[in-house]
C-alpha cells in the first residue's frame, strides 16, 4: 500500500557547538578534518594499500573479549522497557560503560524514513541506550552513523536526532564532524574514512534494525558497519558476504543491540510500505555479534546458512551461529 504522508518541518541541523558541548576536543578536531573527509569522499578505500600517514586499527571497544559471548532478549514492554530489561539481564550498562568513558552508539540512521516505516532503528532504542550510558556514568555518549541520504533529514525524519538530543547525546554524521583513515584489513576493505566519534570513542553499542535487504536478505549488526564508513560504499555490495564478515572482523563491538521492534520483511533495505513492517516488540543485546545476528535472522525466516557471512564470522571465531546455546529471554 502507498504510505501517504505530511512533509515535515525544515529539520534542524545539529551543529558543532552541540558536538562540543558533549564530547569536548576530539570532535574539534574532527570539525576541522571535516573538510578534508568531504574532498576524500570520492576516494574509497578498498582495494587500496594502507598509506604511509594510517598508523591505527578501528580500537577493540569489548569489555570482556575472552568470555564466552551471550545474548539476551526482551519483548512485549515497548522498546526502551525492552531494552532496559535485556541491559540489566546482562549486569546492567555499569558493567560495560564505566565513569569518564566516551560512548558512541551507533544506530542503522540511513534512510528518509519515520520511525513507523522500520528502515532505520527505533528512535526510542536509541534513547534509552544514551539513558542507560549517562546514568552509568559516560562523560559524553554520540549518535553517529554516515546515512546513505541527505543525514540531516534522516536523523530528523527518523525521529532518532530528537530522540538523541533529549536523552542527552549530540548527533555526528559527515556533515557536521571528521573522519580518520584507518586500515580495516581484509581482503576486501582495505582502508577507509571511518568516522571520528568512532575512533575516539571508549566503547561502542552497534544498534541495527532487522529488516529485509535485497541483495543480502537481511541487514542485521555486522551489515550495519556500513555505516561507519565514509565514501563511495556501492562497490562493497559486489562481495556483500565477505564485507560484511571483515566489517566484524575491524569493528569489535562493546555491545551488540538487535532492534526488533518492527521488522521490515520486504522492500529492504530503503522501505516505504507500512504493509510490510511487523511489529514483533523485541530487542536482542548481546556480547556475541554472530548470535545476535542469527537470532534477527531468524526474525526473517532465514536460517544462519542462508546468511554466508555468519559461517564466515564464526570461523574467524567471532561467535556462534547457534544462537540458541547462549541465549537467554527474559
Amino acid at each position: 500500500m502507498n504510505d501517504h504522508r505530511p512533509e515535515p518541518a525544515a529539520p534542524y541541523d545539529p551543529t558543532r557547538r552541540e558536538l562540543l558541548t558533549r564530547w569536548g576536543a576530539p570532535v574539534l578536531a574532527g570539525a576541522a578534518l571535516a573538510g578534508l573527509g568531504a574532498g576524500l569522499a570520492g576516494r574509497p578505500g578498498r582495494h587500496r594499500p594502507p598509506a604511509p600517514d594510517v598508523t591505527s586499527v578501528p580500537p577493540d571497544w569489548r569489555v570482556r573479549p575472552a568470555e564466552p559471548g551471550r545474548v539476551f532478549i526482551a519483548g512485549g514492554e515497548g522498546p526502551r522497557a525492552n531494552v532496559a530489561r535485556a541491559v540489566a539481564a546482562m549486569g546492567g550498562m555499569a558493567t560495560f560503560v564505566q565513569p569518564g568513558e566516551r560512548v558512541v552508539i551507533k544506530p542503522n540512521c540511513a534512510w528518509d524514513r519515520t520511525a513507523a516505516q522500520a528502515a532505520n532503528t527505533d528512535p526510542e532504542v536509541v534513547a534509552e541506550l544514551v539513558r542507560l550510558c549517562l546514568e552509568a556514568g559516560a562523560s559524553a555518549v554520540v549518535v553517529a552513523d554516515s546515512s546513505v541520504h541527505d543525514p540531516v533529514r534522516v536523523f530528523a525524519r527518523s525521529g532518532i536526532a530528537d530522540a538523541a538530543r533529549t536523552a542527552g547525546a549530540a548527533v555526528a554524521h559527515p556533515k557536521n564532524t571528521g573522519t580518520v583513515r584507518l586500515d580495516l584489513g581484509g581482503a576486501t576493505l582495505g582502508t577507509w574514512e571511518v568516522l571520528r566519534p568512532l575512533v575516539e570513542a571508549d566503547r561502542v553499542i552497534n544498534a541495527p534494525v532487522v529488516k529485509h535487504h535485497s541483495l543480502g536478505r537481511a541487514t542485521l549488526g555486522m551489515k550495519n558497519w556500513f555505516g561507519a564508513l565514509v565514501g563511495p560504499r556501492g562497490g562493497l555490495h559486489q562481495r556483500l558476504n565477505q564485507v560484511c564478515a571483515e566489517l566484524g572482523v575491524a569493528f569489535r563491538p562493546t555491545l551488540t543491540v538487535i532492534d526488533a521492534t518492527r521488522v521490515l520483511t520486504g522492500g529492504g533495505p530503503t522501505g516505504g510500505s507500512l504493509a510490510l513492517v511487523r511489529p514483533d516488540d523485541l530487542v536482542a543485546v548481546a556480547t556475541d555479534p554472530v548470535a545476535a545476528d542469527a537470532w534477527g535472522a531468524g526474525l526473517l525466516g532465514l536460517g544462519p546458512d542462508e546468511l554466508p557471512y555468519l559461517a564466515m564470522a564464526s570461523s574467524r571465531h567471532l561467535g556462534t551461529t547457534d544462537w540458541q546455546s547462549v541465549a537467554t529471554t527474559v
